[in-house]
């Protein structure tokens, strides 16, 4: 299972594009994707699942052209959008069966595949109640549950974790973790302790372009000895945060943590362990 997107770009107007001269090659496992709002993040996956075609360049599943057989791409395909909308009148086994038979899955097992879907996000205690009344994390679950009804050999997952509270977050990471040994898991997330927790690969993004793609580890490394913390007054903080790149800060009586990133870090600063947020906050602020 391979897909490969091909120098693609997707122009909305003359000076305004979504996405500019894109690569990458994805195979089996989780592929994170990261960026700011804006990125082209979402622009991309609109053209990965066919609901929108590039204005340049090629799509490919499985050596397949999916920009002029979008059915190809369609019959292997689960996809949850950023914005999921349910019907609020129908219950989770109804919603399900009618997105089943809107994918063209049936059969006599169909009841039981359900079923599973709802044990494992957790949603058997309100499958008979109207999706209407679920929270917005259970309704998030439910988009979740219709992206796998069909075994997809691919899995596309815009945002997936809005909503969900961290022990949901915790049984959908250990979900998709089981599904992509046997698919192609593209996750776009700003959450970035989502896609560190379960990615095989990230690719970064900013302004429709990839900046960046390795694993975890090879990403990390653009920040080895470039993150540091150092407590400072109040009163500094405007003037400090024009020089360095904030990660994060705190408030410690009368006084602010920070951590940070640079080069040419200041005195009685202590250096700390790299992680994928500060790498991604780094090759954002500085391509």
């Amino acid at each position: 299972m391979q897909l490969e997107i091909q120098n693609v770009s997707k122009r909305y107007s003359k000076d305004k594009f979504g996405i500019k001269d894109f690569s990458i090659t994805v195979e089996k496992g989780i592929l994170g994707l990261l960026g700011p709002n804006g990125a082209g993040k979402s622009s991309l996956l609109k053209m990965i699942t066919t609901l929108i075609k590039p204005t340049d360049g090629i799509i490919t599943l499985n050596k397949n052209n999916i920009v002029k057989d979008a059915n190809y791409m369609r019959k292997q395909l689960g996809f949850l959008p950023q914005d999921f909308g349910v019907y609020p009148n129908l219950n989770a086994y109804e919603f399900l069966e009618y997105m089943a038979a809107l994918k063209g899955v049936g059969g006599k097992n169909l009841k039981l595949k359900i079923t599973q879907l709802l044990e494992e996000l957790n949603l058997m205690d309100a499958a008979k109640k109207p999706i209407g009344s679920y929270s917005g994390g259970m309704k998030q679950r439910m988009g979740i549950a219709q992206a796998l009804l069909n075994n997809p050999k691919i899995l596309i997952l815009d945002e997936p974790t809005v909503g969900l509270d961290p022990e949901e977050r915790v049984r959908f990471r250990n979900l998709i973790s089981d599904l992509a040994n046997d698919c192609i898991v593209i996750l776009s997330s700003h959450i970035v302790s989502d896609i560190d927790s379960i990615a095989d690969q990230v690719a970064v993004m900013k302004n429709g372009k990839l900046i960046a793609k390795g694993n975890p580890e090879d990403i990390i490394k653009n920040v080895n000895n470039k993150v540091f913390e150092t407590t400072i007054d109040k009163e500094q903080f405007s003037v400090f945060k024009a020089q360095q790149i904030i990660v994060s800060t705190k408030r410690i009586e009368g006084k602010i943590l920070i951590r940070y990133i640079s080069e040419n870090h200041v005195k009685s600063s202590v250096k700390k362990q790299a992680n994928l947020e500060d790498a991604y906050l780094f090759l954002t602020k500085t391509n």
